[in-house]
């Protein structure tokens, strides 16, 4: 797939942390329970994937699923992330990625009866995002 915002492996490389890099563009998972933006949001945020920038998740998604990971109930536009088919670990999954890099995020799941509208849970690798304070104008 072609995306808007395309760099070499080089590029990515020099641009992320080895950390960063493995997760977001090589498909890697951060330890759980280790990412400071676990946990719910006292004010507004917007979180932009930390590869390109691009706005993904609000604060007014999220939701404490106690799995390790951040989680959000719906991404902040459907056209913000894309979903790929995931076979590997012998099971099926559905993989997030930002849909402007291609940088791995996470995955969604659902039915597991949380109570948000969606009853998805998008458990979002918190290295794959950066944190900011949502513009009250929006």
């Amino acid at each position: 797939m072609s995306y808007e915002v395309q760099k070499t492996d080089a590029e990515w490389r020099a641009e992320l942390t080895p950390e960063e890099y493995h997760v977001l563009r090589e498909a890697g998972t951060e330890r759980a329970f280790t990412s400071p933006l676990e946990h719910l949001d006292e004010q507004p945020f917007v979180y932009s994937c930390r590869a390109c920038g691009a706005e993904l998740f609000e604060s007014a998604t999220k939701f404490d699923a106690h799995c390790g990971w951040p989680s959000f109930y719906a991404p902040l536009a459907e056209d913000r992330v894309e979903y790929i088919e995931d076979r590997s670990f012998g099971t099926v999954r559905t993989e997030v990625r930002c849909a402007r890099c291609g940088s791995h995020l996470g995955h969604v799941f659902q039915g597991e009866g949380f109570a948000t509208p969606t009853d998805q849970r998008y458990c979002i690798n918190g290295i794959s995002l950066q944190r900011r304070e949502a513009d009250p104008a929006h």
